[in-house]
């Protein structure tokens, strides 16, 4: 049997009623393998197919299992001890791999895949079944939660959020493609699509239910920032409008996509000297 067939086995008497009291050893083998898989980069919560992005739900229903059939157990992580019912990740390899952390506060759990070149500044936290593609900065105070896909030489900025999406196992987690560039406090969620290439400003929020003003096709649209945009928050009108409680009209976030200009090429591959 294929380790999908096995994990779809596996979340079948999970639906049944299986628990962390009655599971076997050879149940957590398999779950075992299933976090060997996706640190080796073998298996992904998404992959890109014929130019659409695809979920892969029997990889979500895996992590989903390493929470539901483990038992909480005491770990050690420098001088603190934690409780949780899987351990962080082993990074002995990083060096190997041309991939570097700072001391104090670089956080990886089990189940997330480190590529090659890659800097993990602390304190960041990368989640479970998240993917970091080679060449990539995961700066300070930057989350990259459970089942993100962030693809190879992209820079998030300090203070980012990439949000994780467990459940449903059907909905797709967050895309960030190769060469994306996103500012500092940054917030990307519920599965939203970065382009590859773009430019984010500072403090953008970058979410379905936001509006994307892309003035390049002139059309709005929601869930995804196209490829080669430069990008930034701005506000607009709601239909609330005018209210009693306020002056003046109400009025909504929302995002506004251009061209990348000259100077902000420029910029980015000034920053990419600082990592040479």
């Amino acid at each position: 049997m294929s380790l999908q067939s096995d994990i779809e086995n596996l979340w079948d008497r999970y639906d049944d009623g299986l628990t962390a009291e009655n599971v076997s050893g050879n149940d957590l083998d398999v779950l075992a393998e299933f976090l060997r898989a996706l640190e080796q980069g073998d298996i992904r919560a998404a992959e890109k197919r014929n130019g659409e992005w695809e979920v892969n739900e029997w990889v979500k229903q895996g992590v989903l299992l390493n929470f539901g059939l483990r038992q909480i157990s005491a770990y050690e992580y420098g001088d603190v001890t934690y409780n949780d019912v899987l351990p962080l990740l082993d990074t002995d390899d990083l060096a190997d791999r041309g991939s570097r952390n700072t001391p104090d506060g670089t956080v990886a759990r089990r189940g997330a895949y480190l590529g090659s070149d890659i800097i993990m500044m602390s304190p960041s936290f990368v989640n479970i079944g998240a993917y970091v593609g080679d060449g990539t900065l995961v700066d300070s105070c930057d989350t990259v939660g459970s089942c993100a896909q962030i693809g190879e030489n992209v820079k998030l900025g300090a203070n980012t959020l990439i949000g994780g999406v467990l459940e449903p196992v059907e909905n797709a987690p967050v895309i960030v493609e190769d060469g994306a560039s996103l500012g500092a406090g940054c917030r990307v969620t519920s599965g939203f699509v970065v382009g590859e290439n773009s430019v984010v400003g500072e403090n953008t929020l970058l979410t379905p239910r936001i509006p994307v003003y892309d003035l390049v096709e002139e059309e709005i649209i929601y869930g995804r920032l196209p490829p080669e945009r430069r990008a930034f928050s701005r506000y607009v009108e709601s239909s609330i409008g005018e209210h009693d409680l306020f002056d003046g009209g109400a009025y909504k976030p929302a995002v506004v996509a251009t061209d990348i200009e000259q100077e902000t090429l420029e910029g980015t591959e000034r920053e990419d000297a600082l990592r040479e």
